[in-house]
């Protein structure tokens, strides 16, 4: 694999990323517990779906043939999307979300931190202008698990439930393949331990405010940065890529 095609399944990884969980996020229009969290949570997912049109149009460029953002995003199939697997998973409640975003968000702020210093300009810039909008993400997810752990008993059930479930997706965040390490030599990409590390320590500060307790299983789900999805995966993509396979050749 040489360096452009590294560098375009890393790409791709990321743009996946923000695409899936964008997607996600904008299920909850005019499903808020509240009018004012309606619309904090549509604004989150513009900025992922805005951050995925970024991604995925360096993408395409280094595609090439003519290919778009639009081609990349809607005119794949499931084992070509190359996203973590945390992103996919349902929204379920607001406990649920809001503890997604948290795990999401506190790796994305440590992440983009560090990749906006890599020698690929573009992927600089776009981290960085990434990284203010993840600032309010992690803020915004912090103050909403802090306020429901720390509130009624309902309340904490739900988010320990929803940290429960979702801390074996969490590992993955920290894989690191032959891309990574190729790409990592070059200084375009970064060294997941010590984002590992902060993630941990981050997290783990906000679960104890919380009063919730960080599960001690070890066992972690994986397979997505390989194109091996959950079943939610599919799902996803029949709603998300109808109209473009519908009207494949439609000029809106």
């Amino acid at each position: 694999m040489n360096t452009k095609e590294a560098l375009l399944n890393y790409i791709l990884r990321l743009g996946d990323d923000a695409l899936i969980i964008g997607h996600r996020l904008s299920e909850w229009c005019s499903r808020g517990p509240i009018l004012e969290e309606d619309l904090a949570l549509t604004n989150l997912s513009l900025d992922y779906i805005g951050r995925a049109q970024a991604l995925l149009k360096y993408a395409a460029e280094l595609k090439g043939n003519n290919y778009t953002e639009d081609d990349i995003a809607y005119r794949r199939p499931e084992s070509l999307y190359y996203n973590h697997l945390i992103v996919e998973t349902p929204n379920k409640d607001f406990a649920h979300t809001m503890v997604r975003q948290l795990f999401v968000s506190a790796f994305e702020f440590q992440f983009f931190d560090a990749l906006q210093k890599s020698k690929d300009p573009q992927l600089a810039a776009i981290s960085a202008k990434t990284l203010k909008e993840v600032k309010y993400h992690l803020a915004h997810a912090t103050d909403w698990v802090i306020r429901l752990g720390d509130g009624s008993p309902e309340s904490h059930d739900r988010m320990q439930k929803a940290v429960n479930q979702l801390w074996m997706f969490t590992g993955e965040l920290f894989e690191m393949t032959e891309v990574d390490f190729q790409l990592l030599k070059e200084g375009i990409t970064i060294d997941l331990v010590p984002i590992q590390i902060q993630w941990q320590e981050l997290v783990a500060d906000v679960l104890n405010k919380a009063t919730l307790h960080q599960p001690t299983t070890s066992y972690m789900q994986s397979g997505g940065l390989h194109g091996k999805h959950t079943e939610h995966m599919g799902h996803i993509l029949s709603e998300m890529q109808y109209l473009q396979r519908a009207y494949p050749d439609a000029k809106w």
